[in-house]
């Protein structure tokens, strides 16, 4: 990896489709230093082809990418992951946790391989583990910065969180069982929408506790969550390859009318785009906690701006207990030792 100044190191899960592909291809293009994660060695070298077009000069690819096959469901390929950059020691700039899944209108839980709930696995449990590991990257790095995908979803005072169950972590009941975690209010009944939502809204209380605590330390490291809007990728991989396996049909008829009809939904172009400036431009550089959503601002116009969370989102005690119990997890499957 370069350590010159003048180049960003940037850490990027999910760049092999859609917001992440994108976002990847954009910060290529101004010559900065991609780690990227991928399931399979298909997705590697499929990716790598796709993005070797935005290498500046057609250089030499590994002087521009470091990939890595990591299923982020599987909390000892995390483990090995982050192990293999801690031994390299190599400044990291920015950690851009992006990768995340849904599968509405599944009917059971999918499991991981240490039996979580694998949209709960995905989406929060990678996301703590790769920042509590990595960290000291980051203190190498003079412009220090996490971004963290999100979604309004997260709110159930916003569009896209009033349409079914609203998303609630009640008292995290349902991580006080370390063995395997289903619903993270404790419910016995699986909602693979309302799953999804959960876990949005983890982001966003994990971003603000990681953000209190890098203060608490002294730490200028700034902690961005932010939500990118509805993005519909045309194709059949991508976010929605979970849930169009459960509802092939509904999901064609609403990216139909949500994408090319009303024109509601972001183009993975942009939304790519605003993701490279989260973790490249000096404008979002402000240490502490910031969140942002790509607003809706009528028929194919949206805005990225400085928004509020949800009140749940807000609660600073919420925060703290689910950075405990995440911890306590990790360090119950033996990954994590702090």
């Amino acid at each position: 990896m370069k350590n010159d100044s003048n180049y960003r190191n940037i850490l990027l899960t999910g760049s092999s489709s859609g917001i992440g592909f994108e976002a990847a291809k954009k910060i290529l293009s101004h010559t900065n230093k991609l780690i990227l994660t991928f399931r399979d060695q298909n997705s590697l070298e499929d990716t790598l082809n796709k993005l070797s077009e935005y290498i500046p000069s057609k250089s030499n690819i590994d002087n521009y990418i470091d990939a890595y096959i990591v299923d982020l469901s599987d909390l000892e390929q995390i483990k090995n992951f982050t192990e293999k950059l801690l031994n390299k020691n190599h400044r990291i700039d920015s950690i851009v946790l992006n990768a995340g899944l849904q599968y509405t209108g599944g009917i059971c839980p999918i499991k991981s391989k240490q039996n979580h709930e694998l949209t709960f696995a995905v989406n929060h449990l990678c996301n703590q583990y790769i920042a509590q590991k990595l960290y000291p990257l980051l203190l190498k790095s003079k412009i220090p910065r996490v971004v963290i995908t999100s979604s309004e979803v997260h709110n159930p005072n916003e569009p896209g969180g009033k349409i079914g169950e609203p998303a609630g972590l009640g008292t995290l009941e349902g991580m006080k069982e370390v063995d395997e975690v289903i619903m993270i209010d404790g419910s016995s009944k699986f909602n693979a929408d309302k799953a999804y939502k959960d876990s949005k809204l983890c982001n966003i209380l994990f971003a603000r506790e990681l953000s209190r605590r890098f203060c608490l330390k002294g730490y200028n490291i700034s902690v961005i969550a932010w939500a990118p809007g509805l993005v519909i990728p045309r194709g059949n991989k991508g976010f929605f390859r979970y849930s169009r396996k459960n509802n092939y049909v509904g999901q064609m008829i609403f990216a139909l009318f949500a994408r090319d009809i009303l024109h509601i939904s972001e183009s993975p172009n942009n939304a790519g785009n605003l993701l490279k400036e989260l973790c490249c431009s000096d404008q979002f550089f402000k240490p502490g906690f910031g969140y942002w959503s790509n607003k809706l601002k009528g028929p194919g116009r949206h805005n990225l701006e400085e928004s509020l969370i949800s009140s749940e989102a807000n609660n600073d005690d919420t925060a703290s207990n689910l950075w405990e119990l995440t911890t306590r997890i990790l360090s119950t499957e033996n990954c994590l030792k702090l």
